[in-house]
């Protein structure tokens, strides 16, 4: 941030940093029942990161929100890189084996497959070799401080001072990403607070050198989110000619059975367990008809809570999938979509809720009720659904 360092005066905000540490910070984490020592341990010799992204010092404004006119995401396929895949995978089949007994425990205990727990795991920080090389205190401390969402990480610094108070870890051991997220499962701190558990026995919950600790708070917040023991994330389908794709969507479930009733059916050509049948289902449809289709259940939402995107849920799934079956890439090829600007999707989306279609958030991204949405707009319209946008439909769809 070369521009920004040279517009302030570098010393000036650290001496108003200081003064903000002993005028707002502290007094803010007494009331919330830090103690004099905790905060003191934690705080002692902190300084601003100048290094960090989206800093607004005292005396700057904001950088303006840009236009919406960047390509709404690349197309999907490019998310799933299958040399990156078959390295995490091949990595994650030893680790599965390694810590066979630890996952068992924890399957038995919380309820997740070990296959999930693994591949978030891996998909986080790298099966815990990712360097995290920030002190977690002086990144938090500096965006709470002079940052676009200081609310945010001004609570999750207080959460980051709780952790140092609870003796589960020092300041010093408190590494993180640069956006705050704390060791091997990448939890912000209040979500340690939460979900973080002492699995090992130790007496510190330490998700930063401790395997067994980190695994089973992964675990553990999917449990407390919402994982429904027994069943799997989902299922690569086929959906047939004539059966529309818009009917995705989580408030769109229905049992597994009135799918196959429609013809849906497993691209593995096995039939969907008997014991999910009558359980709710949902389809999954993310490139629209351009790319994989799903039967997915209650379970792959809940990875969305882990981070909130159709993609990442599903390349957890797969991942997984990979390293307890030896299973490999999506049956279906992901084609060329996500090219449109969002400018271009934005348009699309207010033209169907003046329409009156119910598209979600307004915001150029093309999620499942904007996908579901243009579908049944398209039907309507005499056209073949596709459930998503495509440069195609700008002139139609105005």
């Amino acid at each position: 941030m070369p521009s920004l360092a040279g517009a302030v005066d570098k010393s000036s905000v650290e001496r108003q940093f200081q003064s903000w540490l002993a005028s707002d910070l502290w007094p803010a984490a007494q009331k919330a029942g830090v103690t004099r020592k905790g905060f003191d341990s934690a705080t002692a010799d902190l300084h601003l990161n100048w290094s960090l992204p989206d800093l607004v010092p005292p005396g700057t404004t904001p950088p303006k929100e840009r236009p919406q006119s960047q390509a709404e995401f690349s197309a999907p396929g490019a998310y799933f890189s299958e040399n990156r895949l078959r390295g995490l995978a091949a990595s994650g089949r030893a680790l599965y084996g390694q810590y066979g007994g630890v996952l068992k425990k924890i399957e038995a205990k919380y309820g997740v497959p070990g296959r999930i727990v693994i591949a978030i795991w891996g998909r986080e920080t790298g099966y815990g070799r990712a360097k995290l090389p920030y002190p977690a205190i002086e990144v938090l401390a500096t965006k709470a401080f002079m940052s676009t969402r200081k609310d945010l990480f001004f609570g999750e610094l207080i959460a980051a001072l709780h952790i140092v108070d609870s003796r589960d870890v020092t300041a010093a051991e408190m590494r993180g990403s640069w956006a705050g997220a704390l060791g091997q499962p990448q939890f912000m701190p209040s979500s340690f607070l939460q979900y973080a558990v002492d699995f090992d026995g130790d007496g510190h919950r330490d998700i930063w050198d401790s395997t067994p600790d980190a695994l089973a708070s992964i675990a553990n917040y999917l449990s407390q989110k919402g994982w429904q023991r027994g069943r799997d994330w989902g299922y690569e389908v086929t959906i047939p000619k004539g059966v529309t794709c818009a009917q995705e969507g989580p408030d769109r479930a229905r049992p597994i059975s009135g799918w196959t009733k429609q013809g849906i059916t497993r691209i593995s050509g096995k039939a969907f367990p008997s014991s999910e049948l009558k359980a709710q289902g949902m389809m999954l449809v993310p490139a629209g008809t351009d790319g994989p289709e799903f039967v997915v259940t209650p379970n792959f939402y809940v990875l969305k809570e882990y981070n909130n995107s159709d993609l990442y849920a599903l390349f957890i799934g797969n991942l997984a999938d990979r390293i307890a079956y030896g299973s490999g890439a999506f049956d279906a090829p992901w084609g060329e979509v996500g090219k449109m600007l969002r400018s271009d999707v934005l348009a699309m989306q207010k033209a169907l809720v003046a329409e009156g279609y119910d598209v979600g958030t307004v915001d150029g991204l093309a999620g499942y009720k904007t996908r579901r949405s243009l579908g049944e707009w398209q039907a309507k319209a005499g056209l073949k659904p596709t459930c998503f946008p495509d440069a195609s439909l700008k002139s139609k769809l105005r």
